[in-house]
């Protein structure tokens, strides 16, 4: 591939919106300079999304401190908005760039837009270099003794530690300060939301604390928590749970810095049973970008095509349910509960995540590809890989998921996660003076109880028969 004569280089900002840590702005640096720095608000993109979307204010907000952290290194961010296959190449000849830096993205069309890229930039003597960032391990770094992917999460567990211990990576962070005069001068350039066509996001109110420093603060909180995170991670009343999905999806944090520092915790004696626990939850994240990226076709498909023979609930009748569903009115508390959090944060604890799921594809049966574009609408971390994956598993048509007899029943673990009713009373006031015995199943109690409060729009024992049989037809 031809090459630009000059020096300069260009790095593309993506999902990695950090200056610590960062191994296409480390490897820049290295090459010398001078190097700038842009980030694309890609049209394509922001085209199918609601004007007040958070995810859009966060990595707005994110991004005013990233180019206050390159100011201070003596750096700037040039920030544009149009199709990022026309803007880059366009800025990389601007800028006389020979060589563009990115970090992987392993997203179907990520890649497109990557590869479309690399050709206009070769077109002109240029060229894109990608790294590796978001992952520990990418790709085809982990495999079956037969070079094949593994598609069983505890085998592609097994071989990911194994590997784990081997990669030089995690030895120490990679250092941008030494390589700081290579930055090029000038002043950061961002266009204001307004200017985006997008509205301003309140989104302290929704506990959202965007940038490096949201991420380094929800990683210092969790640390003390990190060594009873195995039990505490069920239960949604009790905060838990990392609170770093979201920064991880945007790369307010870097991985390896998360699983170096757990791993010396470790070490120390200080991680206590939760923090294995808490790595494998880092390895799905691993495992199912893995699966998408060997296995695109799952975007729209089943990972198991035999499960694409289900014949799911349509018309007016299931458009009515899928509708009580996103908008928590189904009459079973823990479910409506959790997708008032959905829609008035874009959180959902984990549990719930799989609650809801195997509500909607188990008791309303209504296809999981409904459920997984709601959830992308409104997710505060949706990343495509997590999602399908999630959904997936709840369908019982993902790799290694859930066997699809495996119903979960939404009262008893409502009795189970949320014993006391306290998650569910913070998002249904209307329940709040139902006991912790009559909160789980408000339809047995006396009518005028629970005013204003549906009726289960399914009872449970009859779904559970319906989707046992739906799912008998395709296992035949």
């Amino acid at each position: 591939m031809p090459k630009s004569k000059s020096s300069a280089t260009l790095v593309w900002f993506r999902r990695d919106l950090r200056a610590f840590d960062h191994a296409a702005l480390h490897h820049a640096l290295q090459a010398g300079g001078p190097v700038y720095c842009a980030f694309v608000f890609d049209a394509p993109i922001l085209a199918g999304l609601p004007r007040d979307d958070r995810r859009v204010a966060f990595i707005h907000a994110s991004l005013v401190e990233l180019a206050a952290e390159l100011a201070q290194l003596n750096g700037h961010l040039l920030v544009r908005h149009g199709d990022a296959r026309e803007v880059i190449p366009a800025l990389a000849a601007e800028l006389d760039a020979g060589t563009v830096f990115v970090n992987e993205d392993y997203d179907p069309a990520a890649i497109a837009r990557d590869e479309a890229v690399a050709a206009a930039l070769a077109a002109a003597g240029r060229s894109l270099q990608a790294y590796k960032d978001q992952v520990i391990l990418a790709k085809s770094e982990v495999l079956s003794q037969a070079g094949k992917p593994l598609t069983v999460f505890t085998p592609y567990k097994n071989a990911w530690l194994k590997k784990l211990n081997l990669d030089p990576a995690l030895a120490a962070p990679l250092h941008v300060e030494p390589h700081a005069a290579a930055f090029a001068p000038g002043r950061s350039t961002l266009p204001s939301l307004a200017q985006l066509g997008f509205a301003e996001v309140d989104l302290a109110a929704v506990g959202v604390t965007p940038g490096m420093t949201g991420g380094a603060a929800a990683f210092e909180a969790f640390v003390p928590k990190l060594a009873p995170y195995g039990t505490a991670r069920d239960f949604p009343a009790v905060q838990g749970t990392s609170q770093l999905s979201l920064h991880l999806r945007f790369g307010t944090v870097s991985i390896r810095h998360l699983v170096r520092t757990v791993r010396e915790l470790a070490e120390r004696g200080q991680a206590g049973d939760g923090g294995a626990v808490w790595l494998a939850e880092l390895v799905w994240r691993e495992f199912y970008q893995q699966i998408l990226f060997h296995f695109p076709y799952v975007v729209q498909s089943a990972f198991k095509p035999v499960y694409d023979r289900i014949e799911w609930e349509t018309g007016a009748e299931a458009d009515a349910l899928f509708a009580a569903w996103c908008e928590g009115r189904t009459g079973y508390p823990l479910v409506d509960a959790a997708m008032l959090q959905l829609n008035r944060t874009g959180f959902m604890h984990n549990r719930l995540r799989m609650v809801t799921a195997s509500f909607l594809v188990k008791d309303l049966g209504i296809d999981w590809r409904r459920g997984e574009a709601y959830f992308a609408l409104k997710l505060n971390d949706y990343e495509l890989a997590s999602n399908n994956g999630g959904w997936q598993w709840a369908a019982s048509s993902g790799c290694d998921a859930q066997p699809f007899f495996r119903i979960f029943n939404p009262v008893t673990q409502s009795q189970k996660f949320d014993p006391d009713g306290a998650f569910i009373k913070a998002f249904l006031p209307q329940l709040a003076r139902l006991s912790a015995q009559e909160i789980h199943a408000p339809w047995l109690l006396a009518p005028g109880r629970t005013p204003g409060y549906p009726a289960p729009v399914v009872l449970h024992d009859v779904a559970r028969q319906r989707t046992l049989a739906r799912y008998a037809v395709v296992k035949k």
